[in-house]
């Protein structure tokens, strides 16, 4: 059965770089973003383009090198935003301008001092000017997932009247529930008069850790793109992870939905922004941590060594990891000490095996992790005969 496309859209060159340390230069965005290109992102969100010369700049040159992305640049509901936006844009093969306002009664009140019907005017007039510089033009309805849903209805249907091709649903503050998050996507498909003609956009923030989920309750529900972030950066806790619901839409094939985008590239790519960035992955962050192919528990390494499916659901080649680690500690068991034994040349007998093993223990007790070399020192600490070893 053929599977209905997600697009990923991949804002790490925009929302991703607003983590305080996280500057890059121009020279840097572009390398990231031929990554992003070749990676297989369908939207690469390169900037806020009047935000500064160098981010105006920015959005001007990878404008020029990528050759089957959208580039996408990000505006408010500003006239001047908007036409310098469409400038940085020109040279795109596929250009993109995302304009939008916030729709909920917290910012229509508090940061607008405005009211609804005005917010709606503005946010009418600005995809208008938008449509009259590019044919794609995305809108952002800014806290839509505290923004009342019949209010947050009728604005999308305003802005699909005025040219919008997407319709950006961001859960800003990160405080949907997924069952909220995907009611609300399922309510503007039911009752957006020309949905049809416009693409449901999931931007989820992490701020509950909720960012992955929502994302995904949203496609479920019709959605059809998701804004996200490599290694899941971005303001506060963060944006929705790109490798985590590419790897989850893959998983699950029952959903019936996947992206285009190449896995075994995933960890590789993680590492680019890390290093760019100047931010460390987690250890035991999903799909592209240290840890997400590593074992240290006896009982999961025994059941590892026997059959990886047993313990790991994804195969580490299929995000671009050589191979599972089976991490030596003093969980570890006999099973995973003969394994990786046998990685450095020592074929054990059962009864060579309980030998090295109680030296192990005490190795183990000593150091928190055991390496390649120190095994060498284990077998002979234990008084193995080494002849009868392979």
């Amino acid at each position: 059965m053929s599977k209905e496309k997600v697009q990923i859209f991949d804002t790490t060159l925009r929302d991703g770089e607003q983590v305080p340390g996280c500057k890059l230069d121009t020279k840097e965005k572009l390398v990231i973003a031929e990554r992003l290109d070749i990676l297989g992102v369908d939207v690469i969100e390169a900037g806020f383009p009047i935000s500064s010369p160098g981010d105006f700049r920015s959005v001007t040159e990878i404008a020029q090198i990528v050759k089957n992305a959208t580039v996408c640049g990000l505006t408010r509901a500003v006239k001047k935003d908007i036409e310098v936006a469409a400038e940085a844009l020109k040279q795109a093969k596929r250009p993109r301008i995302h304009t939008g306002i916030g729709t909920s009664d917290s910012h229509i009140q508090f940061k607008f001092n405005s009211t609804r019907e005005k917010v709606l005017e503005r946010a009418v007039e600005a995809v208008k000017y938008a449509k009259s510089f590019v044919e794609d033009v995305e809108f952002y309805a800014e806290d839509a997932g505290r923004t009342d849903n019949e209010y947050l209805a009728r604005v999308c249907e305003a802005v699909i009247a005025a040219g919008a091709t997407v319709l950006n649903i961001p859960d800003t503050t990160g405080y949907c529930l997924p069952e909220e998050y995907g009611a609300k996507m399922k309510y503007l498909k039911e009752n957006v008069k020309g949905i049809e003609k416009a693409i449901l956009s999931c931007h989820c923030h992490n701020d509950l850790g909720l960012a992955t989920a929502n994302s995904i309750a949203g496609v479920i529900n019709g959605a059809r793109q998701i804004e996200c972030t490599i290694n899941g950066i971005g303001e506060r806790a963060g944006n929705t992870s790109l490798e985590e619901v590419v790897m989850i839409l893959r998983q699950h094939p029952y959903l019936e939905l996947d992206t285009d985008i190449n896995s075994k590239l995933l960890y590789s790519t993680s590492q680019m922004v890390s290093q760019k960035m100047g931010m460390p992955v987690q250890p035991n962050k999903a799909i592209v941590g240290s840890n997400a192919f590593a074992h240290s528990s006896g009982i999961h390494q025994d059941g590892v060594i026997k059959k990886r499916e047993t313990y790991e659901i994804i195969d580490p080649h299929d995000v671009g990891v050589d191979h599972s680690s089976i991490v030596l500690t003093a969980r570890s068991g006999r099973a995973a000490l003969a394994y990786r034994a046998k990685k450095v040349g020592y074929e054990l007998t059962k009864v060579q095996l309980d030998k090295v093993y109680e030296e192990f223990l005490k190795f183990a007790d000593r150091k928190k992790e055991i390496e390649d070399e120190d095994i060498h020192q284990i077998v002979d600490a234990s008084n193995v005969n080494i002849e009868s070893i392979a």
